[in-house]
């Protein structure tokens, strides 16, 4: 009677209680090796997901300092375009031409400053004289997104020598702020990629810990029955024991009074 009830395959109380209390059916390898090694890859997966995220994060913040430093390049160019028109004035006289580019000076002196200074975590946004792309790992499995660094110097926008008491070209600004225009579309792009990026991540961190949490999470009803059937399986066969031992005492008792 006693192998009966315990062939039926019904887990433990032990078991049982542990699944209720962490609200976890595995806890262990035991209580399933090959759900707690899918339950591992889970977890790889999220974190990966979860860092991919912040290295994405951090990405769209260096793109928006980036971008600041942009706009008030493109500030600057656009005063020294004024400038420049002004002084294509022939009713200037050499010393108002010199006052002009007193001021256009100061403004080429912010552009550079500004491309010194524009930086993320000591790393120069604005200086790239090599062109190279700083490659963001964005998702799990360590997919790379480029975030583009221009190269800002007034030698690269083509206006270091920009002197308006001589001869000049106004076309050299008007460059320069379709090259500074360019980036920033650029830029723009780049961190609506990564918007997209973000929203992927979170979408497959919740559907990874939704598969996780379909596989190893306690059904608690259905663990509450099952603890409630194995109580009674318990109690019955705490009292087949007893009964067992008081048949085994009354045979004992029997042949010792024979």
């Amino acid at each position: 009677m006693s192998t009966s009830i315990n062939s039926i395959g019904q887990p433990g109380s032990s078991y049982l209680y542990g699944a209720l209390s962490s609200g976890s059916r595995i806890n262990r390898a035991a209580d399933g090796a090959a759900e707690m090694a899918i339950s591992q890859e889970f977890d790889r997966q999220n974190g990966g997901y979860e860092v991919g995220t912040r290295n994405l994060q951090d990405a769209k913040n260096a793109a928006n300092i980036a971008d600041g430093g942009l706009s008030n390049m493109a500030d600057s160019l656009q005063r020294m375009r004024e400038l420049a028109l002004q002084a294509s004035n022939g009713l200037l006289n050499d010393d108002d031409k010199r006052y002009i580019q007193a001021e256009i000076d100061q403004l080429k002196k912010g552009i550079g400053d500004m491309t010194d200074k524009t930086q993320f975590n000591g790393i120069p946004l604005l200086q790239n004289e090599d062109g190279r792309v700083l490659l963001i790992s964005s998702d799990a499995n360590g997919t790379q997104m480029g975030l583009s660094r221009p190269n800002t110097s007034l030698e690269a926008l083509g206006i270091e020598d920009f002197d308006v008491t001589g001869d000049f070209d106004i076309s050299k600004i008007d460059k320069a702020l379709e090259a500074i225009g360019g980036t920033r579309a650029n830029i723009g792009a780049e961190t609506n990629a990564f918007d997209v990026a973000i929203d992927v991540n979170g979408v497959s961190n919740y559907n990874t810990y939704a598969a996780k949490s379909s596989m190893m999470d306690t059904e608690y009803g259905d663990y509450v029955s099952k603890l409630k059937t194995q109580n009674v399986m318990e109690q019955v066969q705490a009292q087949l024991q007893k009964k067992r031992q008081e048949d085994e005492a009354r045979k004992m008792m029997g042949v010792i009074g024979n």
